[in-house]
């Protein structure tokens, strides 16, 4: 039996009606050629009882859906946890509460993917934040003022099973363990040149928004290991250089405009131009 071209992850720990909405979203994609692994942490509130009937609704189909009930130690270890059991050649992961965007994104990101010359890689688009009703675009070229500054989010990616392999998710970091995990894919300096990060100008999914990492709290928590994330792999000289460039451009006011209901839409379309031009 082949692999799935995909393997579509979902952590959950009594998520409630979001999990079934999420794997509605999944359920509707044309494309499918994938497994999804819902990793759950213990749930107590009969939310698998959805998850486990859908199992049983694709059994014998292309696609396939299983549960790993195993304890974790939070989210990124979890994560980790479902991506050793995935059989995928891409893995992706869709947490609960987030939707697919339209039925069409496995199929659109399967032909993209397929049309790069290597396949060892981060392939990513963009997201629709919930929360502002925008579209909040990737940036298309990455580098390493990109990777200090704003990488795209782990809902927008697809990543090569080899390179979870290689190198998961380090569970120190509560809150930047995807931040962590790219930018040693980027920077690392075994990895020179080894990886493919590719642009797909896509919406891939309806982010949700307001979770763990968005709290008060966890705000500082973040800055705290981003700046330590980014100590391990630039040198001193690029954080001069790129804090500079973020303090004359007035990064934490764009932050604050980004993040307004009422701003996000002009900001982001300003964004997306920029971006545009760039390429």
């Amino acid at each position: 039996m082949k692999n799935p071209f995909f393997s579509i992850i979902v952590v959950c720990l009594n998520p409630g009606g979001k999990l079934k909405d999420t794997l509605d979203s999944i359920e509707r994609q044309t494309f499918h050629d994938f497994e999804v692994i819902i990793k759950d942490g213990g749930s107590s509130d009969g939310s698998l009882a959805y998850g486990e009937k859908m199992a049983n609704a694709w059994n014998g189909e292309e696609r396939s859906l299983r549960i790993v009930r195993k304890k974790d130690l939070g989210i990124y270890d979890a994560m980790n946890q479902a991506s050793k059991e995935a059989a995928g050649r891409f893995v992706y992961f869709l947490n609960c509460g987030d939707l697919f965007y339209t039925s069409e994104v496995l199929a659109n990101m399967c032909s993209f993917i397929e049309k790069e010359k290597t396949q060892q890689g981060i392939y990513y688009g963009d997201i629709y934040e919930r929360k502002t009703g925008q579209r909040v675009s990737s940036n298309p070229h990455i580098d390493a003022f990109a990777c200090y500054r704003n990488v795209p989010c782990h809902q927008a990616c697809f990543y090569s099973k080899e390179i979870l392999d290689r190198h998961g998710f380090d569970i120190k970091y509560r809150v930047r363990a995807d931040y962590e995990q790219f930018l040693w894919c980027y920077l690392a300096g075994e990895n020179k040149g080894r990886f493919t990060f590719a642009y797909h100008g896509e919406v891939i999914v309806d982010y949700e928004g307001g979770g763990f990492s968005e709290t008060k709290q966890n705000r500082k928590v973040s800055e705290n290991e981003h700046k330590e994330i980014t100590g391990k792999y630039l040198s001193k000289g690029q954080l001069f250089r790129f804090k500079m460039i973020m303090w004359l451009t007035l990064a934490p006011l764009r932050t604050v405009i980004a993040e307004n209901e009422r701003t996000a839409k002009l900001y982001n379309r300003f964004k997306q131009l920029i971006y545009t031009r760039k390429g």
